[in-house]
C-alpha cells in the first residue's frame, strides 16, 4: 500500500538510536540520569486533582462537551489580567489538546501550501512540523549565540519577509532558555505591521524564568493583539502535561479560522478536564513561584557543577531547559550524545533535533532535584568524555 506523501515530509525519528541504547544500558543495570525529556516531574496540587475527580463523578460531564464552557473561557479572562495585567475577551480564546497539537492545526488554518512561514533556528521541533504539515517553504531565521539567543529581524530578506504568511516566536525559548524584552517584541510587531505577517507566539514557559525577572505575556504589548496570538499552557505551570491543556489567545479572526478547523475534527475537550482546568486557573499561584525558584536552584547546580569539571554552561534566563554547546572533538551533538549516555550514563537532546542551529548543542531538562544534577556532573567527569 502506498501512503501520504505528506509523510515524506518527515525525516526519521531522531530518538530511535538513542531509545534503542537507553534500553539495552537499563538492561545492563547501568546507573542512568534521564535529562531528555521535558516532562516536569513535581507533583499536581491536590484541588487540580479533586476538581478532576468531582467532575468525574457526574455522568453529563462524559457527553461531548462540543464548546469550551463560558466557566472556562471566564477563568482564562480573569486570569490574563490577574497574572499578566492584559484585557482579553472570550472571542479571542479557544482551547486545544496542547500546543503541540495547536501548532500543527493552526498551520493548516491558516497556511496554504508553498506559503512561506519563519521559524527560529534552534526550535521547538513542532513548530517545524507544523509547517510542513501544511506544506509551507519554511525560513529559518538566526537565533545565534552573539545575539543572546534572540530574533533579530534585520536579518530576514525584505523579498522573504514580503512573502511570509507567519512568523513564529517562542520566548523563553524552547530550547536555549532565552527571554524576550521590551524591544525584542516591539521590533517583531513593527515587523509584522510593515510585511503583514501573523505572529504567532508560544508561551508555555512564563511562570519559569530566573533571577528575579517576571515573565508576561506577548499579548501586553501595544499592537500585539492586532498582529498575532499566542498559545497559553497550563502544562509546565501546573504540572499537567498529560491533561493536555492549552489556549490559542489572540486576534478573534485567528481564533475563528482555528476553531473552524477544529470542529471539523475535534468534539471538544473532555468535560473534566476543563472543570480541572478552571481550577488551576483560580488557584493561589504561590505554589507556582515556588516551584520556578526549585528550577532556579536546578539550573544552578547544573551549570555550575558542570562548569567546576570543566564544561563551561552559560546560565540559562528562563525555561526549564539548559542549552550546551557540546566539548570539541566531536562532529555532532547526536554523536556526542551516543557517547555520553554510553560512557556516563547521561541522557540529554541532541541539538540537531532543533532545526539547522543545532549541531552543535545538546538540551538537559531540569527534570531532576539538584543533587541529581551534581551526581550527573560527577559521573561525566568520571567518565573521562571531556578530555
Amino acid at each position: 500500500m502506498k501512503f501520504s506523501k505528506r509523510l515524506d515530509r518527515f525525516g526519521e525519528e531522531i530518538f530511535g538510536e538513542l531509545n534503542k541504547k537507553r534500553l539495552a544500558l537499563e538492561a545492563q543495570n547501568k546507573k542512568l540520569y534521564n535529562l531528555s525529556i521535558g516532562t516536569p516531574d513535581f507533583t499536581v496540587s491536590q484541588e487540580i486533582k479533586d476538581a478532576l475527580c468531582e467532575a468525574a463523578q457526574d455522568p453529563d460531564n462524559w457527553k461531548y462537551a462540543l464548546r469550551d464552557i463560558p466557566e472556562l473561557l471566564e477563568a482564562v479572562v480573569e486570569y490574563y489580567e490577574k497574572r499578566f495585567g492584559v484585557k482579553i475577551t472570550t472571542d479571542m480564546i479557544a482551547s486545544c489538546y496542547g500546543t503541540q497539537e495547536g501548532m500543527g492545526h493552526l498551520a493548516l488554518a491558516i497556511c496554504d501550501e508553498g506559503e512561506t512561514v519563519l521559524l527560529p533556528t534552534p526550535c521547538y521541533p513542532v513548530f517545524i512540523a507544523s509547517a510542513k504539515l501544511a506544506g509551507a517553504e519554511v525560513y529559518y531565521y538566526k537565533m545565534t549565540e552573539e545575539t543572546g539567543f534572540l530574533p533579530d529581524v534585520t536579518t530576514i530578506p525584505e523579498e522573504v519577509a514580503d512573502r511570509a504568511k507567519y512568523m513564529v516566536i517562542s520566548l523563553p525559548s524552547n530550547p536555549t532558555g532565552s527571554i524576550g524584552n521590551d524591544k525584542v517584541y516591539q521590533d517583531l510587531i513593527a515587523f509584522a505591521r510593515k510585511h503583514d505577517i501573523l505572529l504567532i507566539h508560544d508561551n508555555a514557559y512564563s511562570d519559569i524564568i530566573y533571577d528575579g525577572v517576571v515573565g508576561g505575556s506577548f499579548l501586553a504589548y501595544e499592537g500585539a493583539a492586532q498582529v498575532g496570538a499566542e498559545f497559553f499552557s497550563l502544562s509546565k505551570s501546573f504540572n499537567i502535561t498529560g491533561a493536555r491543556v492549552s489556549f490559542l489567545i489572540g486576534r478573534p479572526d485567528i481564533i475563528e479560522a482555528f476553531s473552524k478547523l477544529r470542529s471539523q475534527i475535534d468534539f471538544g475537550m473532555f468535560l473534566p478536564i476543563q472543570k480541572a482546568a478552571v481550577t488551576a486557573l483560580k488557584s493561589d499561584l504561590t505554589r507556582v513561584k515556588v516551584q520556578c525558584d526549585e528550577y532556579e536552584a536546578r539550573r544552578n547546580a547544573l551549570c555550575e557543577s558542570f562548569s567546576e569539571i570543566g564544561w563551561n554552561i552559560p546560565k540559562n534566563a528562563g525555561s526549564m531547559f539548559v542549552w550546551a554547546k557540546i566539548p570539541e572533538g566531536f562532529g555532532s551533538s547526536m554523536e556526542f550524545c551516543s557517547e555520553l549516555m554510553e560512557k556516563a550514563g547521561v541522557i540529554c537532546t541532541p541539538g540537531e533535533s532543533f532545526g539547522p542551529e543545532g549541531r552543535d548543542y545538546v538540551r538537559f531538562a531540569l527534570v531532576q532535584p539538584p543533587e541529581k544534577l551534581r551526581e550527573a556532573a560527577a559521573a561525566i567527569k568520571a567518565s573521562g568524555i571531556l578530555g
